[in-house]
């Protein structure tokens, strides 16, 4: 027997493929192959009001199964747990396509009705795994949970996409869940961020995330809508977004190098959008925006728009901070090991919304040396782009490399000589090392990144005015003190 669990809000609903052993005849061949088969047939009807157990339906014996010679025949049965009483619902012959390939796969295909969605699911067992598991238990109970195959239900109405055409145009990223397409909408490039449904918590993460009150901002990327394509295991879930040519800062600075005041637009609009993530705000004119943590913040995360303002991307594994709900899965060890803080290493976290907020600003910091690293302001050369400790532990780094070089040895990625010769560049080196310190608590704010981005801008115009004239626009009239508080 083979078992699915599937999760549903009104109970958990077993599907079971019953006497498989059976099916399986002493010349090996393969179950649904014959052209008749024989079930169990069972019908349970607790509707009609009569005690008659025919006409209820109740009926139970032996079937045989016939069908199309494109089809294959299958036993199959339903059972349903409610507050933990368990009923068979319905056994009988399933046909499925023979299209698949019969010498690899047995194919079960399933359907069923919740009063909010309809529901066909293929599992896919190996001949293999059928075999071992007669061989291994007469009864053949194999038992198999993998509950990612659960439908993902009905889309959430995307009121912009509506029935609009929407055309994928080549690949320009891929990442841990998926891959991000350019796409054409209307006459507008879009992204299209395509989640296999194993990953379908991942996309219901940020899916969620996007529709928190208060999430529209001018460095955040732009959530435009989701949909579901496709069925059973070929369902593939997409979010829409934005789509910015210039991509993420990652590949910018790998082609790039800045100028002063590129690296001062860049820093000032990316902790701005990480400071405005971070915060809770009772007021907003949409609601009550909760504070969120991103929790993988990375240059691979952060776009650059065509004027190089920067937005926040990326929020799969993003926690939000709500008065009275779970944060959700606050499982410390997360993100990308090369900038994962300390605490996140050690495995000894605080799982306090300020905790997880600090562990940000620590990736913020080698992300500003990330900038750094590829501007030419400074009297001196250029290095060509690398990642964060690529130079000290290399392009792969294991969780043992990191937790040696960071928690041990306390390393952090060199500040060169060259760049104390430059006013705006020694400030921004002092709060780098502010943003990663070892000490959590020690760590800046982004609000108080961003102020000092300003102040970096005001102190380099003494010597170069030039150089601020792209930004001049974003500098307040605030005097800022020289530090503010941290988080």
């Amino acid at each position: 027997m083979f078992s699915l669990c599937i999760n549903n809000i009104e109970s958990l609903i077993w599907i079971d493929v019953m006497s498989t052993c059976r099916n399986v005849s002493s010349s090996g061949a393969i179950l649904g192959r014959s052209d008749t088969q024989k079930c169990v047939h069972y019908n349970y009807n607790p509707s009609s009001s009569s005690s008659s157990l025919e006409s209820r339906g109740n009926l139970s014996g032996v079937v045989t199964c016939s069908g199309e010679k494109d089809k294959r025949l299958h036993c199959f049965a339903t059972w349903k747990n409610v507050s933990g009483v368990v009923q068979v619902v319905k056994q009988g012959c399933w046909l499925d396509d023979v299209n698949y390939e019969i010498s690899r796969y047995i194919v079960v295909s399933i359907f069923w009705h919740t009063p909010s969605t309809d529901v066909t699911l293929q599992l896919y067992l190996t001949q293999a795994a059928i075999s071992q598991s007669c061989r291994r238990d007469s009864s053949a109970s194999l038992r198999l949970f993998p509950c990612f195959l659960q439908d993902p239900g009905p889309m959430p109405p995307s009121p912009i996409l509506g029935q609009k055409p929407l055309q994928l145009l080549e690949i320009k990223a891929r990442g841990r869940f998926g891959c991000v397409w350019k796409a054409q909408l209307l006459g507008e490039y879009v992204a299209v961020k395509i989640f296999p449904i194993q990953d379908k918590q991942s996309w219901q993460n940020e899916y969620d995330i996007f529709n928190l009150n208060g999430m529209r901002h001018e460095n955040l990327l732009q959530f435009i809508g989701a949909e579901k394509r496709g069925s059973n295991m070929d369902m593939e879930l997409w979010l829409i977004t934005t789509y910015h040519e210039k991509g993420s800062l990652t590949d910018y600075l790998k082609a790039n190098v800045l100028s002063w005041s590129e690296l001062c637009l860049i820093a000032q609009s990316m902790s701005r959008g990480l400071a405005y993530l971070h915060e809770d705000i009772p007021g907003h004119k949409d609601g009550h925006k909760p504070a969120v943590a991103h929790r993988d913040f990375k240059s691979k995360n952060v776009l650059l728009k065509s004027n190089l303002t920067a937005c926040i991307a990326d929020f799969g594994l993003a926690l939000r901070f709500e008065a009275g709900k779970s944060p959700g899965d606050t499982h410390g060890q997360v993100g990308t090991r090369r900038y994962m803080a300390p605490e996140v290493l050690e495995g000894a976290i605080n799982f306090q919304r300020d905790a997880f907020l600090r562990i940000d600003m620590y990736a913020l910091g080698l992300v500003l040396w990330e900038l750094a690293s590829r501007c030419k302001a400074a009297d001196g050369p250029v290095d060509e782009y690398m990642l964060p400790f690529e130079e000290e532990i290399g392009q792969h780094p294991s969780l043992e490399d990191m937790q040696e070089v960071v928690v041990h040895k306390k390393l952090r990625p060199t500040l060169r000589e060259c760049w104390q010769k430059h006013a705006g560049l020694v400030l921004l080196c002092e709060t780098i090392e502010e943003c990663w310190d070892h000490e959590a608590e020690a760590r800046l704010s982004a609000g108080c990144v961003e102020e000092r981005v300003v102040q970096m801008q005001r102190q380099a115009s003494v010597t170069a005015p030039e150089e601020i004239v792209t930004v001049v626009t974003m500098v307040t009239n605030v005097d800022y003190p020289p530090k503010e508080s941290s988080l």
